[in-house]
């Protein structure tokens, strides 16, 4: 199973639950990690997002891809739904970007192409009808979409990944029973290469992986879970009884710090 698919039925209930006061969006933005350099590489060789490129981000949330990007020297614009992320992502840019609040479906494309789209752990938010299509609109011919996925897999501290299975089968009535991460070599990202090419506007998805450990204390991690949507969706009850079910086994046997192995997966696809 992957991280990044949510249910359809409760998409737009869980995208909604983010950008809930100017506390959350805080939070995003310091808890939530950035992306590897060489990812960076990356896009610049595969999806051209090279000095003077014209970028349109999707879902920027509050900056974390797209600080990055243009002290790069792309020119990035980014859209972003929730109206607190963008505010962020406003302050922490400045004029290096334009950051627009809007949901990228109802958006209107501007008149000049772009060269690359990108979406860095956001494009399962949008709706699927209209996802690939509009991307493909808002690209010159040649240009690339660019989707980063990223998937909790196995390794880091296991066994604490392991344990913490009993506090979400406990709090969280919507757990798998025996759920545990996948291995990197488990998790598969086809589903997006079917979705670009079933709409015939994109050549062949290329993808680029990157594996990194991140170490967190327990405060840290507990931030962390704070900003995922599965966590934010629980009612306050459940959610306070399992972030203390978690912070306990974190501090009485793990020494207060845990390490979280992180999949980053970059699949670019070049518009016909």
């Amino acid at each position: 199973m992957r991280d990044d698919r949510p249910a359809q039925a409760r998409r737009a209930e869980l995208a909604r639950t983010f950008d809930g006061d100017d506390e959350d969006a805080a939070r995003y933005d310091r808890a939530r990690p950035g992306y590897p350099e060489r990812m960076y590489g990356d896009l610049a060789r595969l999806a051209g997002a090279v000095p003077g490129s014209r970028v349109l981000e999707v879902g920027c949330g509050t900056g974390q891809a797209t600080v990055p990007l243009t002290a790069r020297g792309c020119r990035v614009t980014a859209v972003e739904a929730g109206a607190r992320m963008a505010e962020v992502a406003r302050r922490r840019l400045g004029a290096d970007a334009e950051v627009v609040t809007a949901a990228f479906e109802g958006w209107q494309l501007p008149a000049e192409p772009y060269d690359t789209v990108l979406a860095a752990t956001a494009f399962h938010w949008i709706d699927p009808a209209v996802r690939v299509a509009k991307a493909a609109d808002a690209l010159r011919a040649g240009g690339a979409l660019a989707v980063v996925r990223t998937q909790h897999v196995r390794g880091g501290t296991e066994d604490f990944f392991a344990e913490a299975q009993g506090c979400y089968e406990r709090f969280d009535p919507a757990t798998e029973p025996g759920l545990r991460p996948p291995a990197s070599a488990d998790v598969d990202g086809s589903d997006h290469a079917v979705e670009v090419a079933r709409s015939r506007r994109f050549g062949p998805t290329l993808f680029r992986r990157y594996e990194r450990d991140l170490t967190y204390t327990t405060a840290e991690y507990l931030d962390l879970l704070r900003t995922y949507s599965g966590h934010r969706a629980l009612p306050e009850p459940a959610r306070r009884g399992l972030l203390g079910c978690l912070g306990a086994l974190i501090d009485g046997r793990y020494g207060g710090r845990v390490t979280k192995r992180y999949l980053v997966e970059l699949a670019v696809s070049h518009r016909r």
